[in-house]
């Protein structure tokens, strides 16, 4: 069975699906967005999850997920996970280490359906912070830019070139 709620935080309004007993989806909404709110456990747990992190950015979420996508996109998901908050890696970082390119991770993060708990906003390109969710400005720009001031670790970013 699919259960879906919103919960209000920081950054806006946002989307919990589940299915059976694993998050599925976590999206961004439109704060004037009305949803027919269902509740049970795993939606109770999942939401203080999620309030757990926005007040303590180093909490490690607990959570059975069930993000669905393709091998490639699932395993970079897995490793994405891994990156420890107030850390980022960079596209062609994650690409070596999957023996890939840049591009493909980034197409793996813009299909992340569970992001903050599958961390894809910790990923940046080598001089930028990259895009967000296939945005490159805008509102998602904004949530990426918050969430990593909030880890703090936007503030030991440094974008010059390595000679």
């Amino acid at each position: 069975m699919i259960t879906y709620n919103t919960i209000n935080s920081p950054i806006g309004k946002l989307g919990i699906e589940t299915k059976s007993n694993a998050l599925t989806k976590i999206e961004f909404l439109d704060t004037n967005v009305v949803t027919t709110l269902q509740t049970n456990p795993l939606i109770t747990n999942i939401t203080k999850q999620l309030e757990q992190y926005f007040t303590n950015p180093k909490y490690k979420f607990d959570l059975s997920l069930n993000p669905q996508g393709t091998k490639f996109q699932k395993r970079v998901w897995k490793i994405l996970r891994n990156i420890p908050s107030g850390s980022v890696e960079t596209y062609g970082e994650l690409a070596k280490r999957l023996n890939t390119s840049p591009r493909a991770i980034g197409n793996a993060c813009r299909h992340n359906p569970i992001p903050i708990i599958i961390p894809c906003h910790r990923v940046i390109a080598k001089k930028s912070l990259g895009g967000y969710d296939g945005k490159q400005s805008g509102k998602l720009m904004d949530i990426k830019k918050w969430l990593l001031k909030h880890e703090m670790s936007l503030h030991n970013i440094n974008f010059h070139s390595k000679a």
